[in-house]
């Protein structure tokens, strides 16, 4: 991807990725302990194993995609290690969690040189930059799973909940 243009910085992304656990802690601090065992149908997780999922994303395909070279089964290995210990983890253990994931991000991403982030990085059988796939794979999906936490809270009864909560991690 040599001259692709930057969409964002390094310390943009730093900044998005704090914003969203930002977002996700304010939410978290909305849920009653009723709400944990919400799901929306049998087969979706519920509400406490949709955070435990967000508290092993971000840390696995962050340092998946900082990697020297991808390898498939060092992933897996990483993700089966580490959704066996997001599984343990109680509502306050997830929280803590997710809190950690700005030390987390500021630790691997802070250091790593920005022209490392335009190198080329083949992952999942696909080539693209490494920044536009910790844009794609890191922030995206807290974005998505962000917005799934927001509509399980909503559906679980917290109908105080508004597009400020959503999208500024803030009470209206």
């Amino acid at each position: 991807m040599e001259n692709s243009p930057t969409v964002l910085t390094k310390t943009e992304l730093i900044s998005s990725l704090r914003q969203e656990v930002h977002i996700l802690l304010h939410l978290m601090s909305k849920i009653e302990p009723y709400m944990l065992e919400y799901r929306p149908s049998a087969k979706q997780r519920n509400l406490l194993e949709l955070l435990q999922y967000l508290t092993l994303l971000g840390p696995i395909h962050t340092r998946g995609v900082l990697a020297d070279t991808f390898s498939m089964d060092a992933w897996r290995n990483a993700w089966t290690e580490g959704e066996g210990t997001s599984k343990t983890l109680d509502p306050e253990g997830t929280r803590a969690a997710i809190a950690g994931l700005n030390t987390l991000f500021d630790d691997l991403l802070e250091n790593f040189p920005d022209d490392s982030l335009r190198e080329d990085f083949a992952l999942f059988g696909r080539t693209l930059s490494r920044g536009s796939r910790l844009v794609g794979l890191v922030l995206n999906h807290y974005v998505a799973y962000r917005m799934q936490v927001f509509l399980y809270l909503k559906e679980a009864g917290c109908d105080t909940l508004s597009t400020m909560n959503l999208w500024a991690g803030e009470d209206a």
